[in-house]
Protein backbone atom coordinates (compact mmCIF):
# COMPACT_ATOMS: atom_id res chain seq x y z
CA UNK A 1 0.00 0.00 0.00
CA UNK A 2 2.79 2.46 0.86
CA UNK A 3 4.34 1.84 -2.57
CA UNK A 4 1.03 2.67 -4.26
CA UNK A 5 0.69 5.91 -2.30
CA UNK A 6 4.28 6.88 -3.18
CA UNK A 7 3.50 6.48 -6.90
CA UNK A 8 0.70 9.07 -6.84
CA UNK A 9 1.68 11.33 -3.94
CA UNK A 10 2.70 14.97 -4.47
CA UNK A 11 3.38 17.84 -2.07
CA UNK A 12 -0.33 18.74 -2.24
CA UNK A 13 -1.65 15.22 -1.59
CA UNK A 14 -3.99 14.82 1.37
CA UNK A 15 -4.33 11.25 2.59
CA UNK A 16 -7.45 10.24 4.50
CA UNK A 17 -7.30 6.99 6.43
CA UNK A 18 -8.76 5.33 9.52
CA UNK A 19 -6.75 6.09 12.67
CA UNK A 20 -4.87 2.76 12.77
CA UNK A 21 -3.80 3.09 9.12
CA UNK A 22 -3.04 6.83 9.41
CA UNK A 23 -0.43 6.09 12.12
CA UNK A 24 1.56 4.07 9.59
CA UNK A 25 1.65 6.80 6.93
CA UNK A 26 3.59 10.03 6.52
CA UNK A 27 2.86 13.35 4.89
CA UNK A 28 -0.40 15.29 5.07
CA UNK A 29 -2.40 12.47 6.69
CA UNK A 30 -5.85 13.12 8.15
CA UNK A 31 -7.19 10.35 10.41
CA UNK A 32 -10.93 9.78 9.91
CA UNK A 33 -13.69 7.80 11.57
CA UNK A 34 -17.27 7.10 10.49
CA UNK A 35 -19.26 10.34 10.32
CA UNK A 36 -16.32 12.64 9.63
CA UNK A 37 -16.75 15.15 6.80
CA UNK A 38 -13.73 16.73 5.16
CA UNK A 39 -13.01 18.81 2.08
CA UNK A 40 -9.67 18.25 0.38
CA UNK A 41 -8.56 19.70 -2.97
CA UNK A 42 -12.14 20.72 -3.72
CA UNK A 43 -13.51 17.22 -3.09
CA UNK A 44 -16.16 16.84 -0.39
CA UNK A 45 -15.66 13.58 1.46
CA UNK A 46 -17.74 11.79 4.06
CA UNK A 47 -16.33 8.79 5.90
CA UNK A 48 -19.01 6.14 6.40
CA UNK A 49 -18.88 2.90 8.43
CA UNK A 50 -17.32 -0.22 6.93
CA UNK A 51 -17.51 -3.42 8.99
CA UNK A 52 -18.96 -6.91 9.01
CA UNK A 53 -22.24 -7.93 10.62
CA UNK A 54 -22.48 -11.47 9.25
CA UNK A 55 -21.58 -13.79 12.17
CA UNK A 56 -19.10 -15.73 10.01
CA UNK A 57 -17.21 -12.51 9.13
CA UNK A 58 -17.27 -10.55 12.40
CA UNK A 59 -13.54 -10.96 13.02
CA UNK A 60 -12.49 -9.94 9.49
CA UNK A 61 -13.65 -6.32 9.79
CA UNK A 62 -14.92 -5.61 13.32
CA UNK A 63 -17.02 -2.52 13.99
CA UNK A 64 -14.72 -1.55 16.88
CA UNK A 65 -11.90 -0.79 14.40
CA UNK A 66 -13.81 2.25 13.07
CA UNK A 67 -12.81 1.44 9.50
CA UNK A 68 -14.50 3.39 6.75
CA UNK A 69 -15.79 3.66 3.24
CA UNK A 70 -15.97 7.03 1.51
CA UNK A 71 -18.66 9.10 -0.20
CA UNK A 72 -16.97 11.57 -2.54
CA UNK A 73 -18.54 14.55 -4.30
CA UNK A 74 -16.44 15.35 -7.33
CA UNK A 75 -17.22 17.08 -10.62
CA UNK A 76 -20.96 17.16 -10.02
CA UNK A 77 -21.14 13.43 -9.30
CA UNK A 78 -21.19 11.36 -6.13
CA UNK A 79 -19.06 8.24 -5.73
CA UNK A 80 -19.35 5.69 -2.93
CA UNK A 81 -16.33 3.47 -2.29
CA UNK A 82 -17.56 0.96 0.27
CA UNK A 83 -14.21 -0.42 1.40
CA UNK A 84 -14.51 -3.83 3.06
CA UNK A 85 -18.01 -4.01 4.47
CA UNK A 86 -21.26 -5.89 4.69
CA UNK A 87 -24.58 -4.34 3.74
CA UNK A 88 -25.12 -2.23 6.86
CA UNK A 89 -28.53 -0.65 7.54
CA UNK A 90 -26.87 2.74 8.17
CA UNK A 91 -25.52 2.75 4.61
CA UNK A 92 -28.97 2.57 2.99
CA UNK A 93 -29.25 6.38 3.21
CA UNK A 94 -26.36 6.89 0.78
CA UNK A 95 -27.37 8.39 -2.55
CA UNK A 96 -24.66 8.02 -5.15
CA UNK A 97 -24.11 8.05 -8.88
CA UNK A 98 -21.52 5.28 -8.73
CA UNK A 99 -21.21 2.59 -6.05
CA UNK A 100 -18.01 0.55 -5.76
CA UNK A 101 -19.07 -2.53 -3.79
CA UNK A 102 -16.90 -5.39 -2.51
CA UNK A 103 -17.90 -8.88 -3.54
CA UNK A 104 -16.50 -12.28 -2.71
CA UNK A 105 -17.57 -15.66 -1.56
CA UNK A 106 -18.59 -14.36 1.85
CA UNK A 107 -15.31 -15.05 3.65
CA UNK A 108 -14.29 -11.39 4.16
CA UNK A 109 -16.89 -9.26 2.40
CA UNK A 110 -20.40 -9.61 1.02
CA UNK A 111 -21.36 -12.47 -1.22
CA UNK A 112 -22.30 -11.60 -4.80
CA UNK A 113 -26.01 -11.78 -3.90
CA UNK A 114 -25.60 -9.64 -0.77
CA UNK A 115 -23.75 -6.94 -2.71
CA UNK A 116 -26.34 -7.07 -5.50
CA UNK A 117 -29.06 -6.54 -2.88
CA UNK A 118 -27.16 -3.52 -1.54
CA UNK A 119 -26.84 -2.10 -5.07
CA UNK A 120 -30.61 -2.41 -5.52
CA UNK A 121 -31.20 -0.48 -2.28
CA UNK A 122 -28.68 2.28 -3.09
CA UNK A 123 -29.93 2.62 -6.69
CA UNK A 124 -26.77 4.17 -8.18
CA UNK A 125 -26.56 5.01 -11.88
CA UNK A 126 -23.75 2.43 -12.02
CA UNK A 127 -22.43 -0.22 -9.65
CA UNK A 128 -18.88 -1.51 -9.90
CA UNK A 129 -17.88 -4.78 -8.21
CA UNK A 130 -14.47 -4.84 -6.54
CA UNK A 131 -12.22 -6.88 -4.22
CA UNK A 132 -12.84 -10.24 -5.84
CA UNK A 133 -10.87 -12.88 -7.69
CA UNK A 134 -7.41 -12.13 -6.35
CA UNK A 135 -7.00 -14.32 -3.28
CA UNK A 136 -8.56 -17.55 -2.00
CA UNK A 137 -11.68 -16.69 -0.01
CA UNK A 138 -12.38 -13.53 -1.99
CA UNK A 139 -14.28 -14.95 -4.92
CA UNK A 140 -13.29 -15.72 -8.48
CA UNK A 141 -12.99 -13.48 -11.56
CA UNK A 142 -16.37 -14.71 -12.91
CA UNK A 143 -18.08 -13.16 -9.85
CA UNK A 144 -18.11 -9.77 -11.60
CA UNK A 145 -20.46 -11.11 -14.26
CA UNK A 146 -22.53 -12.94 -11.64
CA UNK A 147 -22.90 -9.64 -9.77
CA UNK A 148 -23.97 -7.91 -12.99
CA UNK A 149 -26.82 -10.40 -13.46
CA UNK A 150 -27.85 -10.41 -9.78
CA UNK A 151 -27.90 -6.59 -9.50
CA UNK A 152 -30.24 -6.07 -12.49
CA UNK A 153 -31.85 -3.68 -13.25
CA UNK A 154 -28.95 -1.62 -11.82
CA UNK A 155 -26.38 -1.00 -14.56
CA UNK A 156 -23.10 -2.68 -13.64
CA UNK A 157 -19.65 -1.93 -15.04
CA UNK A 158 -17.25 -4.85 -14.68
CA UNK A 159 -13.63 -3.86 -15.16
CA UNK A 160 -10.64 -6.11 -15.68
CA UNK A 161 -7.93 -5.14 -13.17
CA UNK A 162 -4.82 -3.64 -14.71
CA UNK A 163 -2.69 -4.40 -11.68
CA UNK A 164 -4.17 -7.40 -9.82
CA UNK A 165 -2.94 -7.64 -6.22
CA UNK A 166 -1.61 -11.15 -6.87
CA UNK A 167 0.93 -9.76 -9.35
CA UNK A 168 2.56 -7.33 -6.95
Amino acid sequence: MKEDIARVKTDKTVILAPHDVARELSGNVKPVKPGDRIEAAGVKIEAVPAYNIDPARLEAHPKANNWVGYVLQLGGNTYYHAGDTDHLPELDRIRTDVAFLPIGDGGYVMTVDEAAGMAKVLKPKFAVPMHYGFFPGVGVPADGERFKKAAAPIEVKVFKPVHPFANR
